[in-house]
């Protein structure tokens, strides 16, 4: 089992649209094969030091194994949004677990 989480911060001029498409071509790599996949944004919970609330959105993909991690990373789906989102942040995080 290989965990996947990816932390997106968004460039803080672009339009309406744009966030909406962001986030609706986040929505569509759930179009590639995976055990589990969630997308999301920062909780409404209180503030605590331990929690960074400073992204934009995130998304957590469970991959049966690092192959299938492999597949995704060169899937189309995956690619089209890399080339359609990728001017859209200043910065991503991605933190992956087995």
């Amino acid at each position: 089992m290989l965990v996947h989480t990816v932390y997106f911060w968004l460039k803080s001029d672009l339009t309406a649209a744009q966030r909406e498409a962001f986030a609706a071509a986040l929505a569509s790599l759930r179009g590639i094969p995976m055990e589990a996949f969630y997308t999301g944004r920062p909780a409404a919970l209180p503030a605590r030091p331990v929690v960074d609330a400073t992204f934009d959105h995130a998304i957590t993909c469970v991959f049966a194994d690092i192959a299938a991690h492999n597949v995704y990373q060169t899937h189309p789906l995956h690619l089209a949004f890399l080339a359609q989102c990728k001017t859209w942040w200043t910065r991503v995080q991605i933190y992956d677990a087995n």
